[in-house]
């Protein structure tokens, strides 16, 4: 399976929904005003460790997102690769994700879960971000 293929289950919906908007135009600059911004993120793990990442997200990191005003949108993992996860967020803007990602670095919850997810050492290896900025025709909005 080529690696195109393996981004058809997750990959293949939100790039579906969003890959005319990647090249700019009039249309967007107005849909930016009155729709929300999408961040795609992927984490690339250390060897071993998307379990943990895994654990994390699901036990306190969407919890935490919501709380600071993120949207969960899709969670999944790239068929044919074991150490990642990539997932799509929605904003209300890019200086509103700035200020929820600002909020939740210092929430004290999401502090001691990391620092508790982390005791036999490091998991994410990379992130990853790009912003999103639906097209006119998108779906999503």
């Amino acid at each position: 399976m080529t690696r195109q293929q393996t981004w058809c289950g997750l990959g293949g919906v939100v790039l579906a929904a969003f890959a005319a908007g990647w090249f700019g135009g009039a249309a967007q600059a107005q849909n930016a005003a009155k729709s929300k911004v999408y961040e795609l993120r992927t984490y690339t793990t250390h060897e071993g460790k998307l379990p943990a990442l895994n654990a994390r997200f699901r036990d306190h990191t969407l919890k935490l997102f919501a709380k600071h005003g993120m949207e969960n949108i899709v969670y999944g993992t790239p068929m044919e690769e074991e150490n990642k996860l990539v997932y799509l967020l929605a904003h209300e803007s890019r200086d509103a994700a700035k200020a929820s990602f600002a909020a939740f670095g210092k929430d004290p919850e999401w502090i001691a879960a990391r620092t508790a997810s982390e005791a036999d050492g490091k998991i994410v290896a990379k992130v990853e971000s790009v912003f999103l900025t639906p097209t006119d025709y998108s779906p999503m909005k």
